[in-house]
């Protein structure tokens, strides 16, 4: 299923939550009510919801900001705009990752910088899906090169965890912390992710591609097909509308300085800022690797970013990878 330009318009003049008849809408695309009525059904398919009312016409059940590279442009400071290579948008995607990832195969430079409205197939990590209704959320993807192989940029996702509780911070988003190794959590409930997929020699030139999903607004209906417990900007902000251009400008302000400069100066300088955004600390907590699972108290993590495990015994245990659940008052 591909969006038609005629429904990317029928979304931008229904974006602003209010109410536009059919006639409005016939008249604004020239074509017949009929044909308006038809290209609203597959809207749902999108993660669109819209109600229409006699006499009043059609609104989307929810507001939207559209991406707009000007308006993401404008937020930029000189030096980001610097480290961008190239700047894309796109309405519909499989996964931004796996675009610039199919990118770095054809030699795309550093600083290339790929946001979608709607994914078809958004990537989460181990494979899972990443739910991506369109114009609600921010799903983004930057691809930076390295040339000192990827054992010189490991912490990365924890650094780059740190760089989107700043741009939430400028925003005035708080009650948001860092869960072990690359969510963004809130009041117990995943608001965001990281995937940094690497590619390239073991010991020499490397790429990653980083993408982060954000939820912003996430529709009911789409949220059924989460399988672990979620929030939102909406909800943890009160704000029904938010400006997603200015966060998305506010994200890449944060992000491509952390990523161009991280070889050099590795994990150590984000330790202590990672750990005060900690939300495992202290928890009893159930790490899975594969078909193991390892139980104890979490104790934050070690100098080089990898999470450390008060056992039943007493030891501490580290470990570099894994799945981690941990209790609190709303399951992880």
């Amino acid at each position: 299923m591909t969006i038609s330009s005629t429904q990317k318009r029928i979304i931008s003049l229904l974006a602003d939550g209010q109410f536009h008849s059919g006639t409005e809408l016939a008249d604004d695309l020239s074509i017949s009510r009929s044909a308006v009525w038809k290209q609203l059904q597959g809207l749902n398919g999108w993660g669109l919801q819209y109600s229409a009312v006699s006499g009043k016409g059609y609104r989307l059940d929810h507001p939207l900001e559209l991406l707009m590279e000007e308006k993401i442009k404008a937020v930029i400071s000189d030096q980001v705009g610097a480290l961008i290579s190239s700047f894309e948008i796109y309405d519909q995607i499989d996964s931004t990752n796996r675009y610039l990832v199919e990118c770095s195969q054809n030699n795309a430079p550093s600083g290339s910088v790929c946001f979608a409205e709607y994914q078809t197939a958004g990537k989460g990590r181990r494979g899972r899906q990443w739910v991506s209704p369109y114009g609600s959320n921010i799903y983004l993807s930057i691809l930076w090169r390295f040339q000192q192989g990827p054992a010189a940029i490991s912490g990365l996702s924890l650094a780059v965890g740190v760089a989107v509780i700043r741009a939430l911070k400028q925003h005035q988003v708080n009650d948001i912390g860092l869960k072990w190794p690359n969510d963004i959590y809130s009041q117990g409930k995943k608001l965001g992710g990281i995937l940094v997929e690497v590619s390239g020699e073991t010991d020499g030139p490397c790429c990653a591609v980083i993408g982060l999903g954000l939820n912003l607004f996430m529709p009911e209906a789409d949220a059924e097909n989460i399988t672990q417990a979620w929030t939102d900007l909406s909800k943890v902000t009160g704000q029904t509308l938010l400006i997603r251009n200015h966060l998305a400008g506010s994200l890449l302000n944060q992000l491509l300085p952390v990523i161009g400069e991280y070889e050099g100066i590795g994990i150590q300088t984000y330790l202590d800022e990672w750990r005060s955004y900690d939300c495992l600390f202290g928890k009893v907590a159930t790490l899975f690797i594969g078909q193991q699972q390892f139980d104890g108290i979490v104790q934050g993590i070690d100098a080089n970013g990898m999470l450390l495990i008060e056992r039943p015994d007493g030891s501490v245990q580290t470990f570099a990878s894994g799945e981690v659940s941990f209790n609190s008052s709303v399951p992880s």
